[in-house]
């Protein structure tokens, strides 16, 4: 009973983590048209900028805001400087992004280090709580509450706000909306900040759980593209059901086919894939 709690706990805790991760690919996918193969790369990045801030003395939170505004803002001048050069040419945004990860990555080994770094949990979620008489770490819970609160508020942002409006607009149909004079670059720059900043939170929040290492990138990336194939591109509900999904998977498959749990969560990819090609909540592309 306790190794089923603490496991349920961690992969539901993981899933939300996934979720953080793949939700800003998913967005920016669905308004840039952009798979942006850096954003392992961004989620580590926010990690190691935590990380520095707590090493540094300063809080935790402080660690992940910094992270958070750091990434959005290294958002912005990817788009504007890098991206808008080959807006429109698919395969030269993909090779741009992956050459992004390089960096980004070679960055982190200069400044960081290649070792294997990890972070504490802030008070008072360092040790265990009480759950119907077992005992399971508090941090879990933690990533759980975030995953769940920034999962409501982008379905707040996407259906009850201005914002969102033209934000699904752009997604459904970009050139319409440029027609109508929806400002459809600005909203996709701001997208993209949006996403790689919550990639940079995921990071920033995630360390306590998963350690860093600069080779966690691909990783990452990996994961992300899993998660937003099962849930369906651009669709933020198929990334949230998707990643509990995966997260499931992951965290139990360790415990008890270890040496099968990847096979077995690419083997959940075919499957959706096989009977549902556009994800389990996304939409086909009109012919």
């Amino acid at each position: 009973m306790q190794l089923i709690a603490f496991q349920l706990v961690n992969s539901v805790a993981y899933g939300m983590l996934l979720f953080l991760l793949s939700a800003g690919f998913s967005l920016i996918f669905g308004v840039a048209r952009v798979a942006n193969l850096a954003h392992g790369a961004f989620y580590v990045l926010g990690g190691y900028l935590g990380l520095s801030v707590t090493r540094a003395g300063g809080p935790f939170w402080l660690g992940v805001l910094a992270a958070t505004a750091s990434g959005a803002a290294l958002g912005v001048l990817a788009e504007r400087l890098l991206l808008a050069r080959v807006q429109g040419q698919p395969l030269r945004q993909v090779l741009l992004t992956l050459g992004l990860t390089f960096v980004v990555s070679d960055v982190i080994r200069q400044v960081w280090g290649t070792d294997i770094q990890s972070v504490s949990p802030p008070a008072p979620f360092e040790g265990p709580v009480a759950l119907g008489g077992v005992l399971v770490p508090a941090y879990p819970f933690v990533l759980i509450g975030l995953g769940v609160a920034v999962f409501v508020t982008m379905l707040a942002v996407l259906r009850r706000t201005r914002a969102g409006a033209m934000i699904r607009a752009v997604t459904a149909d970009p050139v319409m909306s440029g027609t109508l004079g929806l400002p459809v670059r600005r909203v996709s720059r701001l997208t993209f900040a949006a996403g790689l900043g919550l990639a940079a939170f995921g990071g920033a929040v995630g360390s306590p759980q998963l350690a860093l290492t600069p080779t966690l990138d691909s990783t990452m990336t990996l994961l992300a593209l899993t998660v937003v194939v099962i849930g369906g591109l651009g669709s933020v509900e198929g990334a949230f059901v998707a990643a509990l999904l995966v997260g499931l998977v992951s965290g139990f498959g360790a415990v008890y086919f270890p040496a099968l749990v990847q096979i077995a969560m690419f083997a959940l990819m075919v499957l959706v894939l096989a009977l549902r090609p556009q994800g389990l909540l996304g939409r086909l592309e009109p012919a």
